[in-house]
């Protein structure tokens, strides 16, 4: 069975290199019109994804799985619709590839350009939201890169519809429809084998819980964009506006549980705690909230926290509640405890959020806004195909321009070096 899955990720590594050789110089127009014909076939077929959508969650639902992550799983019209204008979003924006990057002539007389190029071709490894199939496929195609989709077992039939839409618009716009492909298969050596392709696939992104990107960090032979998860803070300043800092810590918890960029700790300054933490609680029904022994102090429907909440990437109705005494402890509490993912500070404080904005070294970092705006869309990307935590080539909300490298150009008049 190895031996035949290898050959059949290979198989699709080597039609997704060759459909990447073709779209890397497919002109914009084209690029924007499979684009919005694959938008086109996403409404046209919405019955028949929700039909396919409704096996996965019934499947997940019987496996018992929380209710955040069938959230995450769940299409419906309203959904799908979304996933459309996102995808004719990316067909507006402009086209990353062949952008001048940097141009220089040198005393001989070479005129050197350093110019935008596609990556090649991504494997794209991601778990239960289907969605990110036709935001990565979409991102991919605009930048001329080929795409191989792994997502999730649990939401393989929901994907099949999404790749064939997908395929459709670019095989009306006369493009390789082998550029974006999907492992179509739950078999887990087929995510071994995809890691390790390397004569075929030049980066491998990893979408998911920090179990699957671990298990891509530590296997991958191809290099990697990765985040390993979202445990981000709002940190409460004494200086913040409580009101605003109450609606801003609400949103970032509640409006969506299950998203990388929902805030998972709450840093509150002690001075302003007793007057914050109980309205806070009120207005965040069914929310748990999990704190040291100061803020249990102050609220008693605050449970003690233990050690490993601290570091806990909840996804769900959950918070912990950490006390400090001002801006340098906040500072050093996030700096230990985040995944570098998203950070932010509510105050009415330049300085105090200038501070903040420069120490804490995470790929987002905000200031009176809710973390869940860390996302490629809210960001004018479009669309993102994932949110990178490193430092090298890609940091943050990873959309078009990070899909792309460059290369040089050197021009010359028979310049030879002596």
């Amino acid at each position: 069975m190895s031996d035949r899955m290898q050959a059949y990720i290979e198989q699709l590594g080597r039609q997704a290199k060759e459909a990447a050789r073709q779209l890397a110089t497919a002109s914009t127009e084209r690029k924007n019109a499979a684009l919005t014909a694959a938008a086109a076939s996403l409404r046209l077929h919405a019955n028949d994804l929700i039909e396919a959508n409704r096996k996965d969650v019934e499947s997940v639902r019987e496996a018992g799985k929380p209710d955040s992550f069938i959230d995450r799983l769940m299409l419906d019209e309203a959904r799908i619709e979304g996933v459309a204008q996102a995808i004719e979003a990316i067909a507006t924006l402009p086209d990353p590839v062949g952008r001048q990057l940097m141009s220089t002539e040198r005393p001989n007389g070479l005129r050197i350009e350093r110019v935008a190029v596609p990556l090649g071709v991504i494997g794209m490894i991601y778990e239960s939201r289907p969605n990110v199939g036709a935001d990565a496929g979409a991102l991919c195609l605009k930048s001329g890169n080929a795409v191989i989709l792994r997502g999730g077992s649990e939401s393989l039939n929901s994907t099949r519809i999404i790749v064939e839409c997908m395929k459709e618009g670019l095989r009306e716009a006369d493009l390789p429809e082998n550029a974006i492909q999907m492992v179509d298969t739950t078999n887990r050596a087929a995510v071994q084998h995809l890691l390790q392709c390397t004569d075929y696939v030049d980066l491998v992104i990893p979408r998911g819980g920090k179990g699957l990107v671990s298990l891509v960090r530590d296997q991958a032979k191809v290099p990697t964009l990765l985040h390993l998860d979202g445990n981000c803070h709002t940190y409460v300043h004494q200086r913040a506006d409580l009101t605003k800092a109450a609606a801003i810590v609400k949103n970032a918890k509640l409006r969506r549980t299950g998203i990388c960029g929902a805030t998972e700790s709450l840093v509150v300054d002690r001075s302003v705690a007793g007057d914050f933490l109980p309205g806070l609680v009120d207005s965040m029904a069914g929310c748990e909230f999990r704190g040291d022994a100061d803020a249990v102090a102050i609220d008693s429907r605050i449970k003690p926290a233990s050690e490993e909440d601290w570091d806990t990437e909840y996804l769900d109705s959950c918070l912990s509640v950490k006390l400090v005494d001002g801006l340098e402890e906040a500072m050093n509490w996030v700096s230990d405890h985040s995944s570098a993912h998203t950070d932010a500070i509510v105050t009415e404080d330049p300085d105090a959020a200038a501070a903040f904005l420069t120490a804490i070294d995470s790929a987002v970092v905000m200031h009176n806004a809710s973390t869940q705006f860390s996302d490629g869309g809210e960001f004018g990307m479009g669309a993102e195909i994932g949110i990178a935590t490193g430092k090298m080539h890609a940091r943050g909300p990873v959309g078009l321009e990070q899909l792309t490298s460059f290369k040089y150009l050197v021009h010359g008049d028979g310049q030879t070096r002596a």
